[in-house]
């Protein structure tokens, strides 16, 4: 199907609170020097007690509103990417949906874990392209902060808490979407989860704290073989070559991690987008907050072709080769 779908408008918001390497090192025993060496991350943001995925999201839908003077009224479709939305039901969707008093539009929530923001894009682009919708407004809000075990240094260096949201237009003209690829490997779902009403997967027994468990050498082994396959596919299907892109933007999991992916695949670290040294690994956020780092940069301009491409739990990823075209009147990070 030919896409006639365009991202139109891109906000961000990230909590306040800042918590540094050296904050880390008085809760855990690690280090500064340990962290970055494995990471390369200093900070990441995490959200106060009152403050949700919900919290997040109307933050970061009112700094789009800010940024590009778009109206969100006339939605007709919410769809968030979320891993821990503040209820298991009502939806964070519809939470917006009452927010921001959006009268005719659906709602729903997705979870996709890490690969969220490719996900909700994919279904975006395709509700827009086949007529079922005009205007979707796409959020990505977490707050892993909550669901991260502060005792255990292997995971607790990672997680942040942000939300972005995208608005996603009927546009027959100059469409934003070029080429899509997903995959699922379900079979390692047990190196990243976290409990909910099961306490097994099959034939194991699961940590049952309702915390992040990953077994972060498994998850890297697969995201470093999954991901190359990926990309070949996306430029095969696009019938584009790496020079033809302009800027990689791979979820902000790990920078060594993204480091090894680009020297496999042949991309430059140095056009490739990252939120991950500041911000921390923030699931399905990790990629609009690289996309807003970009701008407020002066690196990402209008009629760039991107590669994005979300990897995490599931075990799900998912890629897209992108025009960027936003409506965007000014650019700012809040």
């Amino acid at each position: 199907m030919q896409s006639k779908a365009r991202i139109t408008a891109l906000g961000t918001h990230v909590p306040e609170k800042r918590l540094t390497n050296e904050d880390l090192e008085k809760m855990v025993d690690t280090s500064d020097d340990w962290i970055v060496q494995r990471t390369g991350m200093k900070e990441r943001r995490i959200s106060a007690e009152n403050e949700f995925a919900s919290t997040l999201a109307f933050k970061a839908i009112e700094n789009l509103i800010k940024q590009s003077q778009k109206d969100v009224s006339d939605v007709d479709c919410i769809i968030v990417s979320t891993s821990t939305p503040d209820y298991t039901f009502p939806s964070v969707a519809s939470q917006i949906q009452k927010h921001f008093q959006i009268k005719q539009a659906g709602a729903m929530d997705l979870n996709a874990a890490c690969a969220g923001f490719t996900y909700g894009l994919h279904v975006a682009n395709g509700l827009i392209s086949s007529g079922l919708h005009r205007k979707i407004l796409f959020v990505a809000t977490e707050t892993l902060s909550k669901i991260t075990d502060y005792t255990d240094r292997t995971t607790c260096i990672l997680f942040g808490d942000a939300a972005a949201a995208v608005l996603v237009e009927r546009d027959e003209e100059t469409p934003s979407f070029i080429a899509s690829h997903m995959g699922t490997f379900g079979e390692g779902g047990v190196h990243l989860y976290r409990t909910n009403l099961s306490t097994t997967m099959e034939e194991h027994s699961l940590n049952t704290s309702g915390k992040i468990v990953q077994n972060g050498r498994e998850i890297y082994k697969w995201a470093s073989r999954t991901l190359p396959t990926g990309i070949e596919e996306l430029l095969q299907q696009a019938g584009l070559d790496f020079d033809d892109i302009d800027w990689f933007v791979p979820h902000s999991a790990n920078l060594r991690m993204i480091e090894s992916i680009c020297e496999r695949t042949g991309f430059s670290i140095e056009k490739t987008l990252t939120s991950v040294e500041y911000m921390g690994n923030t699931s399905s956020v990790s990629i609009p907050l690289a996309l807003q780092k970009g701008i407020n940069e002066g690196k990402l301009k209008n009629g760039d072709t991107l590669l994005v491409y979300g990897f995490g739990g599931g075990l799900t990823h998912a890629g897209l080769i992108i025009t960027w075209g936003t409506d965007d009147v000014r650019h700012s990070t809040n």
